[in-house]
């Protein structure tokens, strides 16, 4: 593994960092003093975002994409999080890599939609009470002629308030294991507007102001086979496929502003003056910097490594976890030494702090919690040795 960049990585780097300085920085005290994202400045993100070459980037270039290696990928991924969540993911929006398990007429009607920034997707497993258990899921799918029957409830579905398909993941059946039953489960495309699916407005949220979720409602929803994604009963098969590095976004992103944070902070300690002196000389402050970029480049080394080593097709589930563990553990420190040593100063919002701090909350609990991550790293150990 080399540790510096290639002279492309460098320039993904400076081209996205110069993008969310100049696009996207500006609208950020809107967003999070309203909550709310215009469409009118998505859509003009949008379109800079294309220009730029940065939408959609983490797609193969057989589709429109950048083609990005997963490391190159990451490295870009770092820069747009240190902006709003809303702004870079909705404007400079990555469609889901679970689109490329599609046919080819599905591909026409939703991937490349989505590349050509036309349509969004969301994601919709979570339900009220099957979180990290996803085999307890209660939303199911029965087969009716050459049909499929919807019913169920999801929450906590990311954008479907502006998404115009959703990806669902239902129950089909259960299969008898010495650990008892599992439910099977099945993928399918549903169109907003299909009868017996609808969109409500979800929770109001502490982190990521501007970024909504939804409860998605299913009450006979009668979809064609042609709605499935993958196989019947195989829905596990299709996300496991394609849906592994998600845990290294999350990484990523918390990377992008936790330096952010830090940054804020070094300059702070710099110039602020106390006692006749810069804080940043008393060994209070001095050694929350060292220990914030002590952590931060921990949790740097475990995200690029992962990358790396899913390019090279070594990378475990056990690496993931612990980028994204680290990684998200590493931001909620930080951006709380940050706060600290602004004072007072770092809660307000003319900083980026205190929003970076309550963004921060959300990420040790999706895309598995932290209690999940550490449980599938002393699996992965124990499982070396028979447990």
């Amino acid at each position: 593994m080399q540790f510096g960049m290639t002279e492309e990585q460098s320039m993904i780097v400076e081209t996205t960092r110069a993008f969310v300085e100049k696009e996207l920085y500006p609208h950020e005290l809107e967003v999070e003093r309203s909550g709310h994202l215009d469409m009118e400045v998505i859509k003009d993100i949008q379109k800079k975002a294309m220009e730029a070459g940065l939408y959609a980037a983490n797609m193969p270039e057989e589709v429109g994409g950048a083609g990005l290696d997963t490391l190159s990928w990451l490295m870009y991924e770092k820069e747009l999080g240190r902006a709003n969540y809303a702004l870079h993911w909705t404007g400079v929006a990555r469609p889901s890599n679970i689109l490329l398990a599609g046919t080819e007429e599905q591909k026409e009607k939703y991937l490349f939609p989505c590349m050509k920034g036309e349509k969004w997707d969301c994601l919709a497993m979570t339900e009220p009470d099957a979180g990290s258990d996803l085999r307890g899921m209660k939303a199911t799918a029965r087969q009716d002629g050459d049909d499929w029957i919807l019913n169920g409830t999801k929450h906590f579905i990311s954008h479907a308030d502006i998404a115009d398909f959703a990806i669902c993941f239902m129950a089909t059946g259960v299969d008898d294991t010495p650990r008892g039953p599992k439910k099977k489960i099945t993928a399918f495309f549903v169109d907003k507007g299909t009868p017996g699916f609808e969109v409500r407005a979800g929770y109001g949220n502490v982190s990521h102001r501007g970024y909504t979720n939804a409860v998605l409602e299913f009450d006979d929803c009668r979809l064609p086979s042609s709605a499935i994604l993958g196989e019947v009963d195989k829905g596990f098969d299709v996300a496991n496929t394609w849906l592994g590095a998600t845990r290294l976004q999350v990484a990523a992103t918390c990377l992008g502003r936790a330096d952010r944070a830090l940054q804020h902070a070094v300059e702070y300690a710099a110039e602020r003056k106390q006692f006749g002196q810069q804080i940043g000389k008393f060994q209070g402050v001095s050694f929350k910097l060292a220990d914030m970029a002590l952590e931060l480049k921990a949790a740097n080394l475990l995200t690029w490594e992962a990358g790396w080593k899913f390019d090279q097709g070594s990378v475990t589930e056990s690496d993931m976890s612990m980028a994204k563990l680290k990684a998200t553990e590493m931001l909620a420190m930080v951006a709380d030494e940050a706060i600290q040593i602004h004072g007072g100063m770092g809660l307000m919002d003319e900083l980026p702090l205190e929003r970076i701090w309550r963004d921060a909350r959300v990420e040790r609990i999706w895309e598995g919690t932290s209690e999940i991550q550490r449980h599938i790293i002393s699996r992965e150990m124990l499982r070396a040795l028979g447990g």
